[in-house]
């Protein structure tokens, strides 16, 4: 029996700050949701509620309905770095096998009544499971996945990002559970990988709750997007969250409600003023300039009554009108946060970049690369293929153990995907003043760069996200406008929001840009040259 997830009037915060607030949502089963945000909303938070696995000093209020037979892709798939391969496997495989073992056993023993309910229990399990193909579907997802060549002795410990997410799915593809809970499950796996996992998650009859970067993921999986942060009038122009279809169509959508946001709030605001007016109005405007007639005082003086009662009746009439425009006019649209800077500057004459027979042990072979002033470069490549070994060769971060490298750029800023910064414990602003100094911090203000929010500006770097972090990095990396900007994965752990923008930024950018990206979305749109490094 396939059953719903449920969520009444969830709340979770953690001290002082709330990441979700009285939330409210149901997934059925056959649905696919994807959960969009900025960053910060709580997508992950949410995901963790559901599968009741919050840190303890998480203060939640609010219910949870749910399947028992969930399953919950992390970030970091939760394997012992101690166990084999092969103890993954057979830990995944072995509860499917004692279904069947179970049904069989259970099947000898019909002609007993106490038994047929328990048999008919078990046979339901064993079906939503498909339990009797769970070794070929195991089989099949390692050799779809690129695990068939892996050898099953070896320690997780020892394997890579892409290789732990890639053993995790194959878990999942043969388990094959009611509900599934995914958080960023592309990160880490390339093409060929993505397409699996779209074709497992299509055909997955349960419900299927993901948070996810990936737009052209989120469009080829989801049939519905929730959005937990939402613009004034909701995705719908109704207060509502959820929107019915993809990411396309779903962008489209959001843009819409603001754009009926900020005419709604133009409309009213001009009907406020208007009534404001309205209120102030006196008896000069009911009988402007009229004086007494044929010299009747006591007439003029009787007018003058049905004036006045006539003022303060369209007074009264004006300020109820007012105050009830007043109550119910929408809050102001803040002003979208918005990546305005440049990204780059121009350098001048010959090659900015030359390579020639790059060599870094284990990790890179590069026979030759030229990249000329202006040039906006898209490296790819499969996992370890070597991609940010490269602009971390070409930073100066990381030595060739042999070859020949030139960078001619005299300013050389670097994205790496994880952004390092000597003390978590100092505000952003501060950490920024400190990174790029005290001039050009001034010349270049980190809220005008539009990459974090002014409210996380004095917060402690501790106390920011992953995806804050890391628009705080790229606001280092990009205030110097350097002649070579190194961007490796720039749009992960970034608001989707800001990414469309990043990806302008670049592309009109006339500093020469070298980015390293699995990005799908940004790797079908690019305009420029490509090198892939696969081998």
């Amino acid at each position: 029996m396939f059953a719903p997830i449920v969520v009444r009037d969830l709340s979770v915060a953690f001290g002082r700050r709330t990441v979700l607030d009285g939330l409210d949502l149901v997934a059925q089963p056959g649905r696919r949701i994807g959960l969009v945000g900025e960053n910060g909303a709580g997508k992950s938070t949410l995901l963790r509620a559901i599968a009741d696995e919050l840190p303890r000093h998480a203060h939640t209020s609010g219910d949870v309905d749910r399947s028992d037979d969930l399953a919950f892709l992390t970030q970091e798939p939760p394997f012992g770095d101690a166990d084999t391969v092969a103890d993954v496997l057979a830990s995944t495989l072995r509860p499917l096998r004692d279904a069947v073992a179970k049904v069989e056993a259970l099947a000898d023993r019909l002609e007993d009544r106490a038994v047929a309910a328990e048999y008919a229990e078990a046979l339901e399990e064993a079906v939503a499971h498909d339990a009797w193909d769970a070794d070929r579907r195991a089989l099949l997802a390692a050799e779809q996945l690129g695990l068939d060549g892996l050898d099953h002795d070896r320690r997780v410990g020892t394997l890579s990002g892409g290789q732990r997410t890639r053993l995790a799915l194959a878990t999942l593809m043969t388990r094959r559970p009611r509900c599934l809970l995914l958080d960023e499950p592309t990160n880490h796996l390339d093409d060929e990988a993505v397409a699996t996992l779209v074709s497992f998650l299509r055909d997955l009859p349960g419900v299927v709750l993901l948070a996810s970067h990936d737009r052209v993921f989120l469009d080829e999986v989801c049939t519905d997007i929730v959005d937990l942060d939402p613009v004034g009038l909701g995705t719908d122009g109704r207060g509502g969250r959820r929107y019915g279809g993809g990411w396309t169509a779903y962008s489209e959508a959001r843009a819409a409600a603001r754009r009926r946001w900020e005419e709604t709030y133009a409309e009213q605001q001009e009907e406020i003023k208007r009534l404001r007016a309205a209120a102030r109005v006196d008896s000069s405007a009911v009988a402007h300039n009229r004086g007494p007639r044929d010299n009747d005082k006591f007439i003029y003086a009787f007018k003058g009554q049905n004036v006045d009662r006539t003022v303060a009746r369209r007074k009264r009439d004006a300020q109820r009108k007012l105050e009830s425009a007043e109550r119910d006019q929408v809050r102001k649209p803040p002003a979208p946060l918005r990546f305005r800077a440049d990204v780059g500057s121009t350098a001048a004459g010959g090659h900015l970049v030359m390579v020639r027979d790059l060599v870094v042990a284990g990790r890179l072979a590069l026979p030759h690369l030229d990249v000329e002033p202006g040039e906006h470069l898209l490296v790819t490549g499969s996992n370890g293929s070597g991609k940010s070994t490269l602009l971390g060769v070409l930073s100066g971060r990381i030595t060739p153990t042999s070859g020949t490298v030139q960078v001619a750029a005299q300013r050389i800023a670097e994205l790496t995907q994880d952004p390092e910064f000597p003390d978590l414990t100092v505000p952003a602003a501060a950490a920024y003043e400190k990174l790029v100094g005290a001039d050009l911090a001034q010349q270049r203000p980190l809220r005008e760069l539009g990459l974090l929010h002014p409210r996380e500006h004095a917060k402690p770097l501790v106390l920011l996200s992953v995806g804050q972090r890391r628009r705080l990095a790229l606001a280092v990396a990009v205030a110097t406008a350097p002649d070579l900007l190194l961007l490796d994965e720039p749009t992960n752990h970034i608001s989707l929001t800001l990414v469309g923008e990043l990806e302008e930024a670049i592309g009109r950018s006339p500093g020469t840009i070298v980015v390293a990206s699995h990005d799908r979305w940004l790797r079908r749109r690019w305009q420029g040259p490509g090198l892939d490094i696969s081998g």
